[in-house]
């Protein structure tokens, strides 16, 4: 549990970012880095809106404060102060309390960055009088389906509050069906009954996920900022799921791998835990852990599936295709020396599922950098989701199966759940 209370503890102060920004225009943090960064949006259509709102607009106009939108970033890094501040593509003085500002029409989505400026940003030497912070509040606006300038949502998040809601209704109605015989086939036991717990466990963190990014989201979609308490827990319980599956998955192979090499018959296809099997799954949560949490303070502008621009992110995939190929094998050394045609299909069916859940995400990412900007962040979160969740229901299939794992279980016909009766399988 302690892992799990440091990952909860980096999420909750993690800055979260919204579309409504509140926060401290300061004059001296502007000098320091040119121009005080203050967040980004993705405006796409016409009727794009910026508004903004200021406690003390007579310090404002005092210290000749205004807002610099950019597109491109990047482009400016290597100009002197003065050139960096008069390339901004808008210029909004702050010289009323509150006032808007209608973004140019454009064909296709378009990051814009938004930044604070004063007199004194780019002045040499000590500054001519100290003045107080102005206090602010900054609300960026997309075009509504009606055209109206009311979506709180980025260009790169459009249409994840619908997804959330379609699959929270997938999950209900797959409950509805499913959890009678699940809870059955758990509480009459067997060998395998770990294995169920774990991806029981699994689609309940992948559920309860999605509910709080979904009241998130709704919530975000009215007032711009959302319950970001609900974001960050919603962010743990995926990282708990990961962690679980992870020493699962990990755990099965290596025992199955020993098991063999013990020629051990008393144990057809069970979790063998042993002190080789449980190291290497130990050893490979704490570094899945470590990774994740150098992650969260890498990116500031956490997300439940990150574009892994940071180095965490880049490590924490290799670490993914690591994995995946020590499971391909050890897998395939199981499947070469295995005779059985039925385990050869159940240990085929077992790799699908671990590739999928540990290669969907990298796969994804490097996908989507033939994608435009817009369209990446929604494209590696739906599909994340939607593997993840394959994968665990293949596994889930293949534990209660009746014709590939009960069957060639040597306890199938006494003890275990969903066992196909004696004519049934008489059959196959």
């Amino acid at each position: 549990m302690f892992p799990y209370l440091i990952i909860l503890i980096v999420l909750l102060y993690s800055p979260a970012t919204g579309k409504t920004v509140s926060g401290v225009f300061r004059s001296n943090k502007a000098r320091e880095s040119n121009g005080q960064y203050i967040t980004r949006f993705l405006y796409h259509g016409e009727n794009g809106l910026l508004l903004y709102r200021v406690d003390d607009v007579l310090t404002a106009v005092q210290k000749e404060g205004r807002l610099l939108l950019f597109q491109g970033m990047q482009e400016f890094d290597n100009l002197s102060c003065l050139e960096r501040v008069s390339a901004a593509q808008i210029s909004i003085h702050l010289s009323k309390e509150e006032n808007n500002q209608t973004i140019p029409q454009q064909s296709t989505p378009q990051l814009w960055h938004v930044m604070y400026a004063d007199r004194y940003t780019c002045q040499d030497g000590q500054i001519d009088g100290v003045f107080e912070d102005v206090h602010f509040q900054i609300t960026l606006l997309n075009p509504d389906a009606e055209g109206n300038p009311l979506d709180h949502f980025s260009a790169e998040e459009a249409g994840l509050h619908s997804f959330y809601f379609l699959l929270i209704l997938a999950y209900f109605i797959a409950s509805c069906i499913y959890v009678q015989p699940l809870w059955q086939a758990l509480s009459k036991g067997g060998p395998m009954l770990t294995v169920l717990k774990v991806l029981s466990a699994v689609l309940l963190l992948q559920g309860v996920s999605v509910l709080l990014n979904y009241i998130h989201m709704a919530r975000y979609a009215r007032d711009g900022v959302g319950t970001p308490l609900m974001g960050s827990l919603a962010e743990l319980c995926d990282l708990i799921a990961q962690v679980q599956m992870l020493y699962m998955l990990l755990s099965l192979c290596v025992g199955w791998s020993l098991s063999r090499c013990r020629k051990s018959q008393c144990k057809p296809l069970q979790w063998d835990s042993t002190p080789g099997s449980t190291a290497l799954a130990l050893g490979g949560v704490i570094a899945q852990g470590a990774l994740l949490i150098w992650e969260q303070f890498e990116d500031t502008e956490h997300h439940s599936f990150h574009a892994h621009g940071s180095v965490a992110g880049w490590l924490l995939m290799a670490l993914r295709v690591a994995l995946a190929l020590f499971l391909a094998s050890v897998l395939y050394q199981i499947i070469a020396a295995e005779r059985s045609t039925l385990k050869r299909d159940f240990y085929l069916t077992f790799a699908k599922g671990c590739f999928l859940w540990f290669l969907c995400h990298p796969v994804l990412v490097l996908f989507s950098v033939l994608l435009n900007e817009h369209q990446r962040e929604k494209v590696i979160t739906i599909g994340v989701i939607l593997c993840q969740s394959i994968s665990v229901v293949v596994l889930y299939r293949l534990f209660l199966s009746r014709s590939l794992y009960w069957e060639v279980s040597s306890l199938s016909s006494v003890s275990l759940p969903l066992t196909m009766s004696r004519t049934a399988r008489g059959r196959y």
